[in-house]
């Protein structure tokens, strides 16, 4: 966030809403170990892996450990028996051997017994080897042994050794700024309780002080006087409350379960905590699946908590839609609250994303407005709405409000009549007189679009939105798009109940105003992300093209689908298209998992076919048996023959995804920005 991350949030830009009261943070469940939890190891991994404490899985010990247990031991068993066998033979071979070449007769008893012993450890060593590989003792002694002799080693340790064993993995983690000349504000960090979230801004705002040796004293001074509040968001919060999830706030990541042990998973994977973040959401996700199945709780809300995290630690800002009782997190998460038709909102919503271009604010409102049944008819009602628009934005220097807006469109004598005495007054009344008079052509068409238009604002026209949508000033503060270079967090909660087709179109133009927005930010610096929990009726083709676009801009959008069958036809395929990311959970129909299959594709895999056939071989005696033991058993004697081969198979198959995945659990597939992939995993979501 800076230097100037303590700064108030008016002082910072007179677009921003002013944020609610600050939060108090909740009493800490476990005492946080600051040292340790910045000190933990993080190696490198392959995206989706939690790399907190990740222990790289080694590839050969992986497919040994496929054999089953009772095998193992049985084969290391027999292995032993026998090498013990060949090595006390071996032995006395070795010393029948020497006796004949006159090595051991020998008058010194030194000679003798160095020859014993150099035969016994050859034999041992020659027996330990081969049977040893046979048997897979190695991988017995990994598997059991060592963990049980590591158990037992643990208990034994005295308790002043383990307090040494802990000094010993401590780590200052503030050694950066002592190192940095700023060894007074480490001083002051080091006798406060200072939260993830702490450390992470703080150095993040030393990083921004390193670029320009000037900022160093303002730092210092800042530090010095907040402590573990300094450079605080604008809000002031520094926790989330009810925080749930796990995080690892170092590399942004947040872990949503555990990558299961089965063969379809790969190996780098295999019981490793799963995890997202920006690397991977930057390519966006698309989850689908029923209600009741896990997205929100298991996938959404995790995510937006993340989101709201890093943007207390200056790293993110967070936009996340859903019906008004959707759980995705506590109203004390956010900034602003955006609540249509709830009275007690403190916040309204920029029909027109604050956009500086009339024209451009105009399409965008004119795609949120029509139905997906009426978009062949876009393009006209886009040009009638910006012949509209422009002009009062000419005259009034603001965008008309809804209930202006509906009047213009509709024709009203009144409303025409103010808007050519403003364009008078501005004088600019040539520059859009061919606008309204083209406007008045179409007047009362049967293909007017104006009309359509019309009808579709009245749905916004209502008692319960008043003052929600104003732009004159006199309703509630209006939350503008245009604000995502600073690290808020907003929630807007739809009226799906009380007003279902309205929420619809608020849906569609939100989520058009984050993509146009996100994608034309100058400042990149902070990831952008957004959380649909429905977004079937919040996408377009607009919006679908628009999700290429946001690989590049540091942001990413997260859709949750209840079935594709909710989407247009046309859009279902470029929809997979524009996304990275694509998880299907439980239950999904089989028309959906064939997309999700498609898109994974296939893979080599090996078969093994066993064919049977009746047994001819042999002579007239053995013939004499085969007839003799049908006659008795009522079987046929028969051959069998194995064949192996690879063959091409999918990865996942729609019949698998729609009725395969157990409770709780998800197929997901990752594409980070760098373009590297994940193949589709089998994720517990459950913990």
């Amino acid at each position: 966030m800076g230097l100037d991350g303590a700064r108030s949030h008016d002082e910072r830009t007179t677009a921003t809403p002013r944020t609610p009261m600050p939060h108090p943070r909740p009493p800490a469940r476990v005492p946080f170990d600051l040292a340790a939890w910045a000190s933990a190891p993080r190696p490198e991994a392959d995206p989706g892996v939690f790399r907190q404490e990740h222990r790289q899985l080694d590839p050969d010990r992986a497919e040994a450990a496929k054999v089953p247990t009772w095998p193992l031991l049985l084969r290391a068993g027999l292995n032993a028996v026998v090498g013990w066998l060949a090595y006390v033979y071996g032995v006395e071979v070795a010393k029948y051997g020497t006796t004949l070449i006159g090595v051991l007769p020998t008058r010194s008893a030194f000679v003798a017994v160095s020859v014993v012993l150099t035969l016994n450890v050859l034999v041992a060593g020659i027996v330990i080897k081969v049977f040893g590989r046979m048997g897979r003792w190695p991988e017995v002694w990994r598997r059991y042994a060592l963990p049980l002799l590591s158990r037992t080693v643990t208990e034994e340790v005295p308790a002043a050794e383990e307090e040494q064993s802990e000094a010993a993995r401590w780590r200052d983690p503030w050694a950066v700024l002592r190192q940095g000349g700023a060894a007074v504000a480490a001083g002051r960090l080091d006798a406060e309780a200072v939260g993830d979230v702490d450390y992470v801004r703080i150095r993040r705002a030393w990083e921004s002080a390193q670029a320009d040796p000037a900022f160093l004293p303002a730092f210092v001074e800042q530090v010095s006087q907040r402590g573990a509040a300094a450079f605080a968001h604008p809000s002031e919060a520094r926790e989330l409350p009810g925080r749930a999830e796990r995080h690892d706030l170092l590399l942004g990541q947040v872990r949503l379960g555990t990558a299961q042990d089965v063969p379809k998973n790969p190996l780098t994977h295999r019981s490793a905590g799963f995890a997202l973040d920006p690397v991977v959401l930057g390519t966006s996700l698309l989850a689908v699946g029923p209600a009741g199945t896990g997205k929100t709780a298991r996938l959404a809300r995790p995510v937006a908590e993340a989101l709201c995290l890093q943007a207390l630690a200056g790293t993110a800002c967070a936009v996340v839609i859903g019906a008004a009782d959707a759980d995705l997190g506590l109203d004390a998460w956010y900034d602003v609250v955006i609540a249509p038709g709830d009275p007690a909102s403190r916040y309204g919503l920029d029909l027109y994303g604050a956009a500086q271009d009339p024209d451009e604010a105009a399409a965008r409102l004119a795609e949120a407005l029509l139905p997906d049944e009426l978009t062949a008819r876009a393009e006209t009602a886009r040009t009638a709405l910006q012949q509209m628009v422009g002009p009062f934005h000419a005259a009034f220097g603001r965008y008309p409000g809804v209930r202006e807006l509906r009047a213009l469109l509709a024709g009203e004598p009144d409303s025409l009549e103010a808007l050519v005495k403003g364009l008078r007054a501005a004088e600019r009344l040539g520059s859009f007189e061919r606008d309204l008079e083209h406007r008045e052509h179409q007047r009362g068409r049967a293909d007017d679009p104006g009309a359509l238009l019309a009808d579709r604002l009245a749905l916004l026209d209502r008692p319960a939105f008043e003052g929600a949508f104003a732009t004159d000033g006199t309703g509630r503060p209006p939350f503008a798009m245009r604000v995502l270079d600073h690290p808020l967090r907003v929630r807007v909660k739809l009226p799906e109940r009380s007003h279902p087709e309205a929420a619809r179109m608020l849906s569609r133009l939100v989520v058009g105003q984050f993509v146009q927005a996100a994608g034309s930010r100058g400042d990149r610096s902070l990831f952008a992300g957004l959380v649909v929990d429905d977004a079937s009726a919040a996408l377009d083709a607009g919006i679908v093209r628009g999700l290429q676009r946001l690989r590049g801009a540091n942001a990413g959008v997260v859709l949750l689908l209840r079935t594709l069958v909710d989407l247009p036809e046309a859009l279902r395929a470029p929809l997979f298209g524009a996304v990275g990311c694509r998880a299907a959970f439980p239950g999904i129909a089989p028309w959906d998992g064939k997309l999700f299959s498609e898109a994974w594709g296939t893979h080599l895999v090996r078969e093994t076919a066993v064919t049977l056939a009746p047994d001819t071989s042999g002579g007239i005696v053995r013939r004499a048996g085969r007839l003799g033991r049908k006659a008795l058993s009522g079987t046929t004697a028969q051959t069998e023959s194995v064949t192996t081969r690879e063959v091409e198979r999918l990865r996942w198959s729609p019949s698998d995804l729609a009725h395969a995945l157990p409770a709780g659990h998800a197929v997901v597939s990752l594409t980070a920005v760098s373009g590297e992939q994940v193949p589709p995993l089998l994720v517990d979501l459950r913990g």
